[in-house]
């Protein structure tokens, strides 16, 4: 159980990005009242826990459902996985945790950042939705372990509301190379449990079976 939850937390930790979100977060409402930032930060942090619990709880029986096995499903997740870590390890330009010019333009021009692109892509994008259908599949059906696997989560999204409150303060303590050797750090994690997911989804397919 221990073990569940703390590949739960630092697979959410990892894929969420709280410390990057509140960043960019700072550097998308310079000139707002804390107020203003207040009631953002809260509405797309429950947006974007509502995304992910719904496919965490629901995504794996859907696929299911449609005929995609649970080591197809485990190999496939930890190939999303560990691309999402190789682009944290190398910092690249077009990471999962950081918008595309075009993208970055639109945030500008956007009345409501709680949905774009806080709640989405930054917070629940793809790579945390595929955690949470990974991490939920682990459990096999377990509710005892799918219950800790909601609850980090939980845990990891609460966080992620302390340091979006925290945005400003957090974007001038912490400098560039700061952010990257925390993301980097958490790739190399990531990438770990990418490769162990991997391993049990073929594992589990039987092909390396004589």
């Amino acid at each position: 159980m221990l073990q569940t939850a703390l590949t739960s937390f630092t697979t959410f930790f990892a894929t969420i990005g709280p410390i990057e979100a509140a960043v960019l977060f700072a550097t998308l409402t310079p000139t707002m009242e804390r107020a203003e930032r207040r009631q953002i930060a809260i509405r797309a942090t429950l947006i974007a826990s509502l995304i992910l619990v719904v496919f965490t709880a629901f995504g794996g029986p859907l696929l299911r459902q449609l005929g995609v096995t649970l080591p197809a499903l485990q190999t496939a997740g930890g190939i999303v996985l560990a691309l999402i870590a190789l682009d944290m390890i190398f910092a690249r330009p077009g990471s999962g945790f950081k918008l595309t010019p075009s993208e970055g333009q639109e945030a500008q021009t956007k009345d409501d950042l709680a949905v774009f692109p806080l709640a989405t892509p930054l917070l629940a994008g793809p790579g945390a939705m595929s955690a949470g259908i990974l991490l939920a599949a682990n459990t096999g059906g377990d509710p005892i372990r799918l219950g800790i696997v909601l609850g980090a989560l939980a845990a990891v999204m609460g966080a992620t509301l302390v340091l979006l409150l925290l945005g400003h303060e957090l974007n001038r303590i912490l400098g560039i190379t700061a952010q990257r050797v925390l993301m980097r750090v958490f790739g190399i994690l990531l990438s770990a449990i990418a490769v162990q997911a991997i391993f049990n989804g073929v594992g589990a397919s039987g092909m390396l079976r004589p």
